[in-house]
């Protein structure tokens, strides 16, 4: 159904749930994590993936429970593919000759939450100085996203008409203290880990062009 009513009228090529079973090589994808979900042998259960993490779901719950395929979790894709659909949503649903969704859909999901300024539907939203450290300080107050804790990010500005993808391997690298941190990764004491540091610099170079 996906295929049917989204991916193919996009013309997206790359965007997948389980790619390995649907004709992608792992050379294609980005490896996830040194030692599968075992955060360099500090997490133990039965089954648990001990190799590299390559073409396979990053998330523990998304794998083992839900066969790869799940709202928060598992879908593949590129930068070209996922440069189509912030368009879309830049441009109020639609993109070239395809209609997906309203203006007031689009501004049903991106709208800050009255219970939370923080939270659209499925979005994260620019609504206060807490979410600095995925917006920057130079993203519109309009600006949404999304991010993923391999390593990713989406920001959408449609005050600025632009729109901001990073694609990492943030956990591919070794733990760098496991008894303490399980989940900090070396690579997560980089400055490029720090999600609003990067949009910053991406705001300030278009700033300067």
């Amino acid at each position: 159904m996906l295929k049917e009513n989204l991916y193919r009228p996009l013309g997206l090529t790359h965007t997948v749930f389980n790619p390995l079973q649907k004709g992608f090589r792992q050379q294609q994808i980005a490896a996830t994590e040194l030692n599968g979900n075992t955060r360099d042998g500090v997490i133990h259960f039965p089954n648990i993936r001990t190799t590299t993490l390559w073409g396979q779901v990053h998330d523990e719950k998304a794998f083992y429970s839900m066969g790869g395929v799940s709202g928060h979790a598992g879908l593949f894709s590129n930068t070209g593919d996922i440069a189509v659909l912030m368009q879309t949503m830049l441009n109020g649903g639609g993109y070239g000759n395809v209609t997906l969704f309203s203006p007031e859909t689009v501004k049903m999901f991106t709208q800050s939450s009255p219970e939370d300024a923080t939270f659209g539907l499925g979005w994260r939203v620019n609504g206060n100085a807490s979410m600095t450290p995925t917006f920057g300080t130079l993203a519109s107050a309009q600006a949404y996203g999304h991010t993923g804790w391999t390593g990713t990010l989406t920001v959408i500005d449609p005050a600025n008409q632009m729109a901001i993808v990073m694609l990492s391997n943030k956990p591919h690298s070794p733990v760098a203290d496991p008894q303490k941190n399980p989940n900090m990764f070396n690579s997560g004491l980089m400055p490029i880990a720090t999600y609003g540091w990067v949009v910053d610099q991406i705001y300030a170079a278009l700033k300067h062009e």
